[in-house]
């Protein structure tokens, strides 16, 4: 994937993973976060026997937000924040 893939890629996961938390990230807090919870999806969805995400499409969206969905709830049980 391109920086850009990963770019817009992260944005939409974080986009959805902020949504779906009820947390109000920035712009830039939101790509960040989708990139970084692509990584970590893509870690856990790969030990767990998955495809490793390779290009932009609807498997790599959700292994991004799920990743990102775990990021936001382990920051929000360090930081003692409640969810909706």
């Amino acid at each position: 994937m391109s920086i850009l893939s990963w770019i817009v890629l992260g944005l939409v996961a974080g986009w959805l993973a902020s949504f779906a938390t009820g947390h109000e990230e920035g712009c830039l807090t939101d790509v960040l976060l989708g990139i970084v919870g692509a990584m970590i999806g893509g870690a856990i969805f790969t030990w767990f026997g998955g495809a490793p995400v390779r290009h932009f499409n609807l498997h790599a969206l959700v292994v991004a937000t799920v990743g990102a969905v775990i990021l936001l709830v382990i920051r929000g049980i360090v930081a003692g924040r409640r969810f909706r």
